[in-house]
């Protein structure tokens, strides 16, 4: 019997190349990512935590806020580069915006070791579907002192367009030019757009039918009255 040895030229019996340890690290991680899906930590509503979502066959970090909730199934979330919002390539998972999502796809609190299942790892851009609509859109109106004390003076929404609710802003903060900081006494008026809260839909006056410089010009005179 013809016994043959086979070994790799240059290394020791057994050893791993670069490449080879590189692969059995990148199959490590992996197992470590699955593991972790297994025992995900809880997500609670209302807390300020990234969390881990499904998109596809992904999985996504995403920053979440209160907005656009109707009840418990729904919650305004902004997809993440999962190394983090300041990523130079997180300009790809920011673009899409704040987006409305089912609560039943979050998995869990987001965990660093959920990043090899992330489109990033892969070397893949979002999708221009992740299977989220738009959130709707509000613009606030706020008076804020130097010390950061602050107040909302308007409320406008819920705009069914991102772009609407920028456009607006821009309206109204154009009408404040020059006397941002004279409007309301010792406080600095500013006009922003965020997500819409539909739990405090009540405070919120509708866009499309209203005149919103009329609008701001009112509350700003009766509190300056």
């Amino acid at each position: 019997m013809i016994r043959r040895m086979f070994r790799r030229c240059g290394h020791a019996p057994g050893a791993l190349t670069r490449e080879d340890q590189t692969a059995v690290d990148e199959f490590r991680t992996h197992l470590a990512a699955i593991a972790t899906l297994r025992t995900p930590e809880p997500w609670t509503p209302g807390r300020y935590q990234d969390v881990a979502v499904r998109v596809g066959p992904f999985i996504e970090r995403a920053h979440t806020r209160p907005g656009d909730d109707h009840g418990p199934d729904i919650i305004a979330v902004a997809l993440q580069h999962p190394d983090g919002q300041y990523m130079p390539y997180g300009e790809c998972y920011r673009k899409l915006g704040w987006l409305r999502c089912e609560t039943d796809k979050i998995l869990g609190v987001w965990d660093p070791a959920y990043a090899p299942l992330t489109h990033a790892a892969a070397g893949l851009d979002l999708p221009a579907d992740v299977g989220m609509e738009p959130a709707h859109y509000a613009i606030y109106v706020e008076a804020r002192k130097p010390d950061g004390k602050s107040y909302t003076l308007l409320r406008l929404g819920p705009y069914t367009q991102a772009r609407h609710a920028s456009q607006d802003a821009a309206l109204l903060t154009a009408s404040l030019e020059g006397r941002e900081t004279t409007a309301v006494p010792g406080y600095r008026v500013s006009a922003r757009p965020a997500p819409f809260d539909v739990s405090g839909h009540q405070l919120f006056t509708e866009p499309y039918e209203a005149d919103i410089l009329a609008l701001l010009a009112g509350v700003v005179e009766g509190v300056s009255a």
